[in-house]
């Protein structure tokens, strides 16, 4: 972690000047006044300039990047990620050749990595981010297959009027379920299990 210590005729212009020497923006780093200065008389005589000290911060979302490229390349998968940020959340998508074996059997690999990369990201950060791993596309497709699952199950929950449960998922696979069905008044949901067993159980 780097840092400097500046000085300028006000507060601000002593950051400034820290920034420049940097080489970064103030959104990057952490200001200490040590000395807010003080005018002299006639803005000359007995003035005081102002001293900080800016300390450069981890850049968390550079981390993470950096971070989940480097566990993909020990699977030996030469991919790319690209990095969006909206808000608090930043979806890394990634693309490759061998891009199946990171998404792993119903996206257990991806979800892994989204775990991993969510606990780095906030690891020691100021900010708290939420995280989606996708490549190429798999999110969405997935989301378009629980949705006709939840659908499918429903019809035979409602069919056979009993219970059906569904297979184990993470927690935002099962919100894709929940919200499938919320307008679907013949049967109601519910999660059931201790992760990482717990289930949707659709009941009529």
């Amino acid at each position: 972690m780097r840092e400097i210590t500046a000085s300028g005729q006000t507060v601000e212009e002593a950051v400034q000047s820290a920034l420049e020497q940097l080489n970064t923006t103030r959104d990057h780093v952490k200001v200490d006044i040590i000395d807010e200065g003080k005018k002299g008389l006639l803005g000359v005589f007995g003035s005081k300039r102002a001293v900080v000290k800016v300390i450069l911060t981890k850049n968390q979302i550079q981390q993470a990047e950096k971070y989940l490229k480097e566990i993909v390349n020990n699977m030996q998968v030469a991919t790319e990620v690209t990095t969006t940020v909206e808000d608090k959340h930043v979806t890394f998508d990634l693309s490759g050749e061998k891009i199946a074996l990171v998404i792993g059997k119903r996206g257990q690999t991806l979800n892994a990595l989204q775990y991993l990369v969510h606990l780095a990201i906030n690891k020691d950060g100021k900010d708290f981010y939420t995280v989606t791993v996708d490549a190429e596309g798999y999110r969405v497709r997935r989301k378009e297959t629980l949705e006709s699952l939840a659908i499918k199950m429903a019809d035979k929950a409602t069919r056979l009027n009993k219970k059906v449960a569904l297979e184990p998922m993470p927690a935002y696979e099962r919100k894709v379920i929940h919200s499938a069905l919320q307008d679907n008044h013949h049967v109601s949901t519910y999660s059931d299990g201790v992760e990482p067993h717990r289930h949707i159980v659709i009941k009529p």
